[in-house]
């Protein structure tokens, strides 16, 4: 334990800045898990929604000095990514799932035989055919 005054206010001084700093770090940490539980969940637009609210934690803790520029560079690029490979994915189920509903839709249209036969359609008269008929 320091005897001196100065040390000793030191001391104080560093135990408070390092509960805030711990507190920040935890902060950036929960907006994190909370982002990546939600992509874990499948819910791109609420994910999406919390993309700037969590960048924003990250960019407050660079600002207050507790993160590197380029580690919340990494943070941040990471989540980007994850959000639009997932997008990626949903988008490429939702088009074999479509793929999949066509195929079968060809293969009944195959197999059900043609119930009713097409209506011919009456060939347009023109104007001057209209005249003559008259």
């Amino acid at each position: 334990m320091p005897n001196i005054k100065s040390a000793k206010k030191r001391v104080a001084v560093t135990e408070k800045k390092n509960t805030q700093n711990k507190m920040i770090k935890s902060a950036v940490k929960t907006a994190v898990k909370k982002y990546n539980a939600l992509l874990a969940a499948g819910d791109l637009a609420e994910a999406e929604k919390l993309l700037p609210e969590t960048v924003s934690v990250i960019d407050s803790a660079v600002s207050k000095g507790i993160l590197h520029k380029n580690n919340a560079a990494n943070k941040k690029s990471a989540l980007a990514k994850n959000l639009n490979s997932a997008k990626a994915a949903a988008e490429k189920a939702a088009a074999e799932e479509k793929a999949a509903a066509k195929e079968e839709a060809k293969e009944e249209a195959k197999a059900a035989p043609a119930a009713e036969p097409v209506a011919e359609e009456k060939p347009k008269r023109t104007r001057k055919k209209k005249a003559d008929a008259e």
